[in-house]
């Protein structure tokens, strides 16, 4: 499979002209793969874009570096993966009792090199394009950049220097 927009974690609700990859074999699901086992049977460089929508809240937390990589690795360059996920302070990431970790509006800059977050684990680079925080979710969209231009934009973020704390 070469070219494909993936919905990741997409269980009865695939978003249209999308492959699923899901843990179950329900209606809509393309691909059954658990999220949390790497590799995805799938080709390096093969996703023109990725959906993530009501997922990362269900994964294991310390596996969420090596699969952020894993996404990086499946992405084009230059495309994007959208993320949206209840905040972790609200009602709905608390009521449902599948939710084991939270993300907030500063979670995705432990993977963008520009951020001092992303001086903690270094995974591979991706761009923050947008963070949104609506009533009942965050929609994060972050653009996956070749691991060069990571070092590059490490580089410059160090060299204008860091302080603890610093936010993009």
């Amino acid at each position: 499979m070469n070219d494909i927009h993936l919905d990741l974690g997409c269980g009865f609700n695939k978003a249209k002209n999308r492959i699923g990859m899901d843990n179950r074999k329900i209606e809509g699901v393309d691909i059954v793969h658990d999220l949390e086992v790497i590799p995805y049977p799938l080709d390096n460089d093969c996703c023109l874009s990725i959906r993530c929508s009501q997922v990362v809240e269900h994964l294991k937390p310390w596996l969420m570096i090596g699969i952020m990589d894993e996404w990086w690795r499946i992405m084009k360059p230059n495309c994007k993966i959208y993320i949206a996920t209840p905040p972790a302070d609200s009602f709905w990431f608390h009521v449902d009792p599948t939710h084991i970790k939270g993300w907030n509006d500063s979670t995705v800059q432990y993977f963008d090199p520009r951020a001092f977050l992303y001086t903690i684990y270094r995974p591979k680079p991706w761009l923050i394009r947008s963070v949104e925080k609506l009533e009942i979710t965050l929609e994060f969209l972050l653009e996956k950049i070749s691991e060069e231009e990571g070092i590059k934009l490490f580089g410059e973020a160090q060299k204008k220097g860091y302080k603890e704390g610093d936010m993009l």
